[in-house]
C-alpha cells in the first residue's frame, strides 16, 4: 500500500461531508475507485503522526500555520497506478485550501502544484515511478 496524508482546510463535518457525497461508504471509513481506501485520522484517538519524524510534522505545521489535528488519510492498492485518483481526491479536499503528503517526497503539495504537476526536487506529486527509480536501481 501507498499512502497519502491530506490536510484541508475546510472543517472535519464539511471534509466527512464531502467523501460522502463523492465516495462510496461512510461512517468514517470510504472507498474510491474501488482500490483507494480512505479514512479520517485523528491524532488524539488514531495513529496521526505516529510515525512522522519531527521534522515532517514541523514542515506540516509550517505550511498549514497550524499544528492539524486530524487528516484524510488515502491508501492506495499496489494493484493500480492510483495517480488520477488521488489528484481527483486531492482537487475535490484541497479545493478550499490545505495541503497533502505523499510517501514519496518531503513536501507540502498544495493543489496548484498538483494540477500544474510541478516538480520538486526532480519528484511530482505521488511520483513513485521515478521515486523507485531513483532508491531501486541494480547495483553493477
Amino acid at each position: 500500500m501507498r499512502t497519502v496524508f491530506m490536510f484541508p482546510v475546510a472543517d472535519r463535518a464539511d471534509t466527512v461531508a464531502c467523501l460522502d457525497q463523492h465516495l462510496v461508504g461512510g461512517d468514517g471509513s470510504w472507498t474510491f475507485a474501488e482500490r483507494l481506501y480512505v479514512v479520517i485520522d485523528d491524532e488524539e484517538t488514531g495513529c496521526l503522526f505516529r510515525d512522522w519524524e519531527p521534522e515532517g510534522v514541523a514542515l506540516l505545521e509550517a505550511a498549514l500555520g497550524y499544528h492539524p489535528t486530524w487528516a484524510v488519510q488515502v491508501d492506495v492498492s499496489g494493484r493500480i497506478d492510483g495517480t488520477a485518483e488521488v489528484c481527483h481526491l486531492a482537487a475535490l479536499l484541497l479545493r478550499r485550501g490545505g495541503v497533502a503528503f505523499d510517501d514519496y517526497s518531503e513536501h507540502a503539495w498544495t493543489l496548484q502544484e498538483i494540477e500544474s504537476e510541478a516538480a520538486i526536487e526532480g519528484l511530482r506529486f505521488f511520483d513513485f515511478r521515478t521515486y523507485y527509480e531513483r532508491h531501486h536501481r541494480p547495483t553493477a
